[in-house]
């Protein structure tokens, strides 16, 4: 029966489509009315299939970031591309989008495991855990969380791993390209670390504009290097060498 329907990873999507009306309503408020929000590209969504898509992006909150993409690819399930304002593609949302995310994170609070049921795909870091450096091998269970999310939908990832600005990125990200070869989208997210707090669950100011912007496919080829790989993506999600400038650390202002 259609209510008894799950996702790929075994979650009911009645309950996914509940959660995401209720906080895609609070974050609906912050982005639209609390914030302002401007979208850019987003009719590089057209056309996509429905699963094999990985979009990488720059990241500045551990939630609202990932939101507001949702708030995006709902709006253009239903074909609309210039910006989230539209409440009602809320009450129909697109149920194949995956963001991976660090498991100690999606374990903290009520709040985080419940977006942790809408879309995360929760791995163990190998470069850090609970706060402190570590030098791990990558879990075998992870690959194939990750394997079924890109099989399956969309999938949300933050190549750097951290909030922190214009920090390296991971080489796991080009490996995961290299092995599923997934159409990939880079996103360029700016406005939420001076809107909300790190883990984007509050608001630390009003008036502030929100800009996300989606890219181009970008062009590679699975067999190159993967550190090659990384540039390319680093370069589009303009977090590279030759973006870092002092202005470009400092947010948008706000009201």
């Amino acid at each position: 029966m259609a209510f008894l329907k799950k996702d790929a990873f075994g979650n009911y999507l009645l309950i996914k489509r509940w959660i995401i009306i209720v906080f895609g309503s609070i974050t609906h408020y912050r982005f639209t009315m609390a914030n302002r929000t401007l979208v850019s590209g987003a009719e590089h969504l057209k056309g996509l299939p429905d699963r094999r898509v990985l979009f990488v992006s720059n990241h500045q909150t551990y939630f609202a970031d990932v939101a507001a993409m949702y708030h995006i690819f709902n709006h253009a399930k239903w074909n609309r591309y210039s910006g989230i304002d539209t409440y009602w593609p809320i009450l129909f949302p697109r149920l194949n989008v995956y963001f991976i995310a660090a498991v100690e994170t999606m374990k903290k609070g009520v709040l985080p495991r419940l977006f942790a049921y809408v879309g995360s795909v929760s791995i163990k870091r190998t470069w850090r855990a609970a706060g402190k450096n570590v030098d791990r091998n990558v879990d075998p269970r992870d690959v194939q969380k990750i394997t079924t999310a890109i099989e399956n939908g969309w999938v949300i990832t933050f190549p750097q791993g951290t909030t922190k600005p214009f920090m390296p990125g991971r080489r796991g990200t080009a490996k995961i390209i290299k092995e599923y070869e997934p159409i990939v989208i880079p996103v360029v997210v700016e406005g939420f670390r001076r809107a909300f707090n790190k883990r984007g669950l509050l608001m630390k100011k009003r008036g502030c504009t929100l800009r996300v912007r989606i890219k181009p496919p970008i062009a590679y080829d699975p067999d190159e290097n993967a550190q090659l790989i990384m540039d390319r993506i680093m370069e589009a999600i303009e977090q590279s060498e030759r973006h870092y400038t002092p202005k470009r650390l400092v947010e948008t202002r706000c009201v």
